[in-house]
C-alpha cells in the first residue's frame, strides 16, 4: 500500500516595488529536497519566505495537506505552519551566544509544540563545543551549523534553505552539503532549497520548481529536468547526466559503482556516507563508439541505445542515449562524428565516459 506524500499547493501574489511575484497555480510534492531554481531576480527567495509566512503582504491561497495556512482573508504565522527557515547569512543574533541562539528559538514555539531534543540535535550537527562561544567568533560553517541546528530544535514539519552555501568557501560548502544529505536521509524532514548552482541542484534535488519573472513555469523530477536538452540547469554548464548506483568497496585506488549489470569507476575514494550515490556526468566528457575497445586508457564503457539526436549550434549534436538499465545519458560530439558513425535513432553502441565525479 503506497503513503500519499503530502504537497504544497497554492496560488500566490505579492507585489514588492518594482518586483511582482505571481506564481499561478503550483503544486509541490513535499518529499525528500525540493530545489528552487532560477536565474537572479526570478523570485526565488520571495517565493520561499511567502510560502513560510515571512511576507505579510502575499496574498493567495496556500494549502500543506488538509491544512490550510493561508486564504483571503487569514494568513498564518510561521511559528503555525512549523516551518524551520535557515538564511543566507545564518541571521543569529549578535548579542547571543551559540547557547543563547538556541533556546531564544524554542521559547518561541507555540505553547502546544515539543521542541526536538536539544541534545540529539547538538549531536548532529556537532556543535557542542560550541554551544558558549560568541557569535562573532564563529566561521561562516560554524554559524550555518548554529542556524541548521537552531530550525531543527523548532521540530518543523517542513525546513527552508535560502542559498544556505553561498557565503562559504569550497570546504566550508562540502561539509554543509554533506550535512544537509545526512539530516534529509535520516530525519526525513522535506526540505525546500534554493540555490543557483546547477552542481548543488544535481546533487541534492528530488523535485526542482523553475521560476521566471516571479512565475513558476514548471515543477519537474530531477531526471525530467535533465532529459531535456532546453533544460534551464545546462544553462551555463552544458548538458549534465546524473546516474544512480550502489558503491562498493574500493579497487586499486578506485571506486567501483554497480549500475544493473555494469560498473563505471571513479578516481573519487573519499569516504561515502550511504550506499546509493549519484555520479555526474558533463555530455563533452562522452566519446562514442560502435564497438567496445579493449585497448584504450578509458575505463568506462557502457552499452547504450540512441534515443534522440538534437543539433545544436557551432556544428553540434547532443545524443540522448539509454544505457542497459534504462538510465539516460547525453553525449556531445560533432555533427561530423554523428555522420561518420552512421547514428540513428535505436543505433545500439558504448558510451565511453572520459572522467565522472561523484555527486552525492
Amino acid at each position: 500500500m503506497s503513503i500519499e506524500l503530502p504537497m504544497l499547493k497554492g496560488n500566490l501574489k505579492l507585489n514588492l516595488g518594482d518586483f511582482s511575484l505571481q506564481t499561478g497555480d503550483f503544486e509541490l510534492p513535499l518529499d525528500g529536497v525540493t530545489v528552487l531554481f532560477g536565474r537572479s531576480g526570478s523570485g526565488k527567495s520571495t517565493f520561499l519566505r511567502a510560502l513560510a509566512g515571512l511576507e505579510a503582504k502575499a496574498k493567495g491561497t496556500l494549502h500543506y495537506a488538509e491544512q490550510s495556512w493561508q486564504g483571503e482573508q487569514y494568513q498564518l504565522p510561521i511559528q503555525q505552519r512549523h516551518i524551520g527557515f535557515v538564511f543566507q547569512d545564518a541571521a543569529l543574533f549578535p548579542h547571543m551566544d551559540v547557547r543563547g541562539n538556541l533556546n531564544y528559538a524554542v521559547k518561541r514555539l507555540p505553547k502546544d509544540t515539543t521542541p526536538a531534543d536539544f541534545d540529539e540535535i547538538i549531536s548532529r550537527l556537532n556543535i557542542a563545543e560550541l554551544l558558549d562561544r560568541p557569535v562573532h567568533n564563529l566561521s561562516g560553517g560554524e554559524r550555518q551549523r548554529v542556524a541548521i541546528a537552531r530550525a531543527l530544535l523548532t521540530k518543523p514539519q517542513v525546513l527552508c534553505m535560502d542559498e544556505p552555501l553561498s557565503a562559504l568557501d569550497w570546504q566550508a560548502k562540502a561539509e554543509i552539503l554533506s550535512l544537509i544529505e545526512e539530516l534529509v536521509e535520516s530525519l526525513k524532514i522535506p526540505l525546500l532549497y534554493i540555490t543557483h548552482s546547477p552542481a548543488e541542484v544535481e546533487r541534492l534535488a528530488d523535485h526542482i520548481v523553475f521560476l521566471e519573472g516571479g512565475k513558476v513555469t514548471t515543477v519537474e523530477t530531477l531526471q525530467e529536468a535533465l532529459s531535456r536538452a532546453d533544460s534551464p540547469l545546462f544553462a551555463e554548464q552544458g548538458a549534465v547526466s546524473v546516474l544512480q548506483g550502489r558503491a562498493l568497496e574500493v579497487v586499486d585506488a578506485l571506486r567501483p559503482i554497480q549500475m544493473g549489470e555494469n560498473t563505471m569507476w571513479l578516481s573519487d575514494t573519499s569516504e561515502l556516507h550511504k550506499a546509493k550515490v549519484r555520479v555526474r556526468v558533463l555530455a563533452k566528457d562522452v566519446s562514442l563508439a560502435l564497438s567496445d575497445p579493449d585497448q584504450l586508457s578509458i575505463m568506462n564503457h557502457l552499452p547504450a541505445e540512441v534515443l534522440e539526436l538534437i543539433e545544436e549550434p557551432n556544428n553540434r549534436i547532443l545524443v540522448r542515449l539509454q544505457l542497459s538499465d534504462q538510465q539516460k545519458l547525453f553525449a556531445e560530439i560533432t555533427q561530423h562524428s554523428a555522420k561518420r558513425l552512421g547514428l540513428q535513432i535505436g543505433t545500439k553502441l558504448y558510451a565511453l565516459i572520459k572522467s565522472v565525479a561523484l555527486a552525492e
